[in-house]
């Protein structure tokens, strides 16, 4: 291992050294990575370098930027953080963004605003951009402009035989790479495509979780109506008892309707107009907005910390459905969300992305102890459901649940390009395709 220090410029970790466990650790807290020995990567170089290093010690290899997404927990393995890779570029005449692999959404949705340009970015400021268009991205505009993943120009990955490979359109690696993720090799950087927004008109309706029912029956009818313009999702949420927490909402469990639109207020307020009549409300923040505060719409919690979840693709819900998914993720405490999909999704793209023709996303989070009544859940929703959401799955996963997320052709075909690309399956803390 001294030698691998020698060979990178950025740090190297083994167990016991001081900031070992600091660099290990990510936002997901449960199962963590306990590798035996860590780069803390600062350049394409340096990842290389590391991978050339495990391939020829026949050491699997780990790839962390912020750990939201979690699933295998690398133990006697090389892990390659990439935070330290921060560096990004606005190129505001062209529309477009380079991206390093360690790079969050925050600092990119802040740079490209002076421009009056987005990021088609997620819920969260705090995830990592690459991790996040790799696994397709349904973001704050998915139903306006589709997927972030269908919006990517270039990668820049190195694969595990330790080659530097620039990818676009066409190439069968860029395809793969584009749902498949780091099963491939560790993206070190990506071009993407910028959109001409800088204002929303957004917010949340929140209702007591006492008439959830009522309000996922009002939103599944009511997303049968609405334009592209509109991208929204449906929860339930409970908030802890905190002063940081809104007042109406504080300690309580919480239906909620999520609102991000891109067309006018008079508009947007006509087509909410329903919603607002589904019963008494706790809170109602719809409002304009920059998008550089878009995140404000949704609850994704700002710390790191334990927790279980996974989310399938949905054709649609009845009532007797939607009941029994409130009701078993309420014994579980679970946060449920129920994105809208279809829109700009829809169609064909130069990429991996599976399910395309869902109507939504359904997710669910909760404590890890929590698990075995989660898949219960999914148990009961099987009628509905057309596969896993490869962004959503959070904690250990079997080769079932990934080979649902693709159809069954994408998925020989990925299996195809992982056998050329990673014939050792030295990327397989993920989720995992099998060469």
């Amino acid at each position: 291992m001294n030698t691998l220090s020698v060979l990178v410029e950025g740090p190297v970790f083994v167990p016991g050294d001081a900031g070992y466990d600091t660099e290990r650790s990510g936002f997901q807290l449960a199962g963590q990575h306990r590798p035996a020995v860590i780069v803390g990567a600062t350049s394409a170089s340096d990842v290389r370098t590391a991978i050339r290093f495990a391939a020829a010690r026949d050491l699997p290899i780990a790839v962390q930027a912020t750990g939201h997404g979690l699933t295998a927990p690398a133990q006697d393995a090389l892990l390659i953080t990439t935070h330290r890779m921060s560096g990004f570029r606005i190129d505001p005449a062209a529309g477009t963004a380079w991206i390093e692999a360690g790079v969050r959404w925050k600092a990119v949705v802040d740079a490209a605003a002076e421009h009056g340009l987005a990021p088609l970015s997620g819920s969260s400021p705090s995830v990592g951009a690459v991790s996040y268009t790799l696994g397709g991205g349904i973001g704050v505009l998915v139903r306006s402009y589709g997927l972030a993943a269908d919006h990517v120009r270039t990668l820049e990955v190195v694969t595990a035989d330790g080659e530097m490979r620039q990818v676009s359109a066409g190439s069968d690696l860029f395809w793969a790479l584009l749902g498949g993720g780091n099963n491939f090799g560790v993206v070190t950087g990506m071009e993407i495509e910028l959109v001409p927004v800088s204002h929303l008109f957004g917010g949340t309706l929140s209702f007591d979780a006492s008439i959830a029912t009522e309000v996922f029956q009002a939103y599944d009818q009511w997303t049968s109506t609405v334009p592209n313009e509109i991208t929204s999702s449906a929860a339930v949420v409970p908030f802890p008892d905190l002063p940081m927490i809104p007042e109406p909402v504080r300690g309580r469990e919480v239906a909620q309707i999520r609102i991000a639109s891109i067309a006018d207020k008079a508009t947007t307020e006509r087509l909410v107009a329903p919603l607002r009549e589904i019963g008494p409300m706790l809170m109602d923040t719809l409002d304009a907005l920059p998008f550089t505060q878009a995140s404000s719409i949704f609850t994704d919690p700002p710390q790191p910390h334990e927790y279980y979840g996974t989310g399938i693709f949905l054709n649609g819900l009845n009532k007797s459905a939607m009941q029994a998914l409130l009701e078993l993720a309420g014994k579980a405490s679970a946060v449920v969300q129920l994105n809208h999909l279809g829109g700009a999704i829809a169609g064909s793209a130069p990429n991996a992305i599976g399910h395309r023709d869902a109507r939504y996303v359904l997710r669910l989070v909760s404590d890890p102890g929590s698990r075995a009544l989660l898949d219960g859940v999914f148990a009961a929703l099987a009628p509905f459901a057309s596969g896993h959401a490869m962004n959503f799955m959070f904690g250990p996963t079997g080769a079932d649940q990934v080979r649902s997320a693709f159809a069954a052709d994408t998925y020989k075909r990925l299996s195809a390009l992982k056998a050329t690309y990673d014939p050792a399956n030295l990327f397989r803390f993920n989720n995992n395709i099998i060469p």
